[in-house]
């Protein structure tokens, strides 16, 4: 069938790509984003790193838009609809439901994203936030301004940026982690001690090993309980324990729900003319012969435009495949991954965090490289990168690991 309805549910980065990407292949039918913010798609990473960095009285951050509404309504000729979210997808008359709108499609990329996970019974205290949408951010911002006493739940990426960010303000702030080591399901336990580290070494009390077992105050939080009998005070609580796959409004629609949304290596639901991308997509991975689900900034904008792509021609589909890439930036440290985490072993090969403030760790799976790790390595890691892809072998990228440690020492 012809193909001249596309519908992209998400008005985020994946699905600006997504909309971006079929104009630049020529499609020239109805183009409609539906988005459940009212905001016009904008870039998150900065959200917790310089949106929350200390500005001058009165100063605003820099926007993080990635296009005018103009730009989008007028040049790539976009139908808007943002505000509601979508509620429902119609498989079999064809239309995304948002409220008792039906929206019609002949292809759909969904690209709803991820939900924060908040703390359950906390609701009715101010306060406590999450961090996933700009107007998270900006009351996040706005506490840090007053001076916060900040308590940090979840040791994760985002909420040690937050950490960071207070950090840099001068503020006090601890970080509460459930388990033992953080990040050990991100980066394996060796690298997040490694990882964990510098919160010590720039003032930040960290607690691992410890829940929380309550928040307390009178309309607005005071303190932290935890499972320990500890105390915390706090103005401000910032809840960083993941995020779940927004697909509670695809349920009964047909398309396999399991951590997201399940697709082959196309980002094909396995319903004609649905595609996902981003991180609601748990697609398979020809790279690594599994299913994935990344929460990257680099792999939603790539499969954004492979999943429009391929929804609009089927017939020329090409698969998706990659290394995956993130990067976090915590005091003044940028910590870069590539690959997977999933690794029979994990190897310090170069530096010394404590002594060199730096440190690469390579991940092997069977005798293959699958992943690498670097502390302030932001000259070598896409060598590393270059070499998954390539499916170098553990000894040769143990050798060239060598070959560059010596370098650096002659």
């Amino acid at each position: 069938m012809s193909r001249n309805k596309l519908v992209v549910v998400g008005a985020s980065l994946a699905g600006l790509r997504a909309v971006e990407a079929a104009r630049k292949t020529g499609f020239e039918g109805e183009i409609t984003l539906i988005g459940a913010e009212r905001h016009l798609p904008y870039d998150r990473p900065p959200l917790s790193k310089a949106y929350l960095e200390e500005l001058e009285p009165g100063a605003l951050p820099e926007p993080t838009t990635f296009r005018t509404e103009d730009t989008l309504r007028d040049e790539l000729g976009v139908r808007l609809l943002l505000g509601d979210p979508a509620t429902a997808l119609d498989t079999s008359a064809r239309a995304v439901m948002v409220g008792d709108q039906a929206v019609p499609y002949d292809a759909a990329v969904i690209a709803t994203g991820a939900t924060a996970r908040t703390l359950p019974g906390t609701g009715h205290l101010d306060g406590v936030h999450t961090l996933r949408t700009v107007d998270d951010a900006i009351a996040v911002r706005e506490a840090l301004d007053r001076g916060a006493r900040t308590v940090v739940i979840g040791a994760g990426f985002i909420g040690s940026e937050i950490a960071s960010g207070a950090r840099k303000r001068g503020l006090d702030v601890t970080v509460v982690e459930a388990l033992p080591t953080p990040l050990v399901r991100a980066v394996g336990e060796v690298m997040g001690s490694a990882c964990a580290s510098l919160h010590q070494l720039n003032g930040t009390e960290l607690r691992c090993g410890t829940g929380v077992a309550a928040l307390e105050g009178d309309g607005r939080v005071e303190q932290v309980v935890l499972s320990d009998g500890t105390r915390l005070p706090a103005d401000l609580v910032v809840v960083g324990v993941g995020a779940t796959p927004a697909v509670e409004w695809l349920e009964g629609s047909g398309l396999q729900l399991d951590n997201g949304i399940v697709c082959d290596e196309y980002l094909y639901t396995g319903v004609d003319g649905v595609y996902a991308a981003g991180d609601v997509a748990r697609w398979h991975n020809p790279l690594f012969g599994r299913l994935m689900r990344l929460e990257h900034w680099t792999s939603a904008a790539e499969q954004g435009a492979f999943a429009a792509r391929n929804a609009l021609d089927p017939s020329a589909a090409k698969p998706y495949q990659t290394v995956p890439y993130f990067w976090s930036d915590w005091y003044d440290s940028r910590i870069q991954f590539v690959g997977s985490p999933q690794a029979d072993e994990i190897r310090v090969v170069d530096g010394d965090l404590e002594r060199d403030g730096r440190c690469v760790a390579l991940y092997r799976e069977g005798d293959r490289l699958v992943g690498a790790l670097t502390i302030n390595g932001q000259t070598v890691i896409m060598k590393y990168r270059g070499q998954i892809m390539k499916r170098t072998s553990w000894e040769d990228a143990l050798a060239f690991a060598e070959k560059r440690r010596l370098m650096a020492t002659t």
